[in-house]
């Protein structure tokens, strides 16, 4: 996978894949991932775990999540 693709999970987390990615935290650290090509982002801030989602959304969120063109910037 060249690029890194992230998705906008209905009633869920944001799931961010590929070969290569980092995520860090306001200070520029980064969150070891253990070799991850794939993890959850929490949307719901309900997870124990953030910002990983850990599931805690379930019945507690709601968003159908569909693509749309943002208007051009200003």
């Amino acid at each position: 996978m060249a690029k890194t693709k992230i998705t906008v999970n209905s009633n869920g987390s944001l799931r961010v894949e590929g070969d290569e990615f980092e995520l860090v935290d306001k200070h520029g650290n980064a969150y070891g991932l253990g070799g991850r090509t794939l993890v959850s982002i929490c949307r719901c801030g309900l997870s124990k775990n953030k910002p990983f989602c850990d599931g805690s959304h379930k019945g507690h969120f709601e968003h159908e999540a569909e693509a749309f063109d943002l208007p051009p910037k200003k």
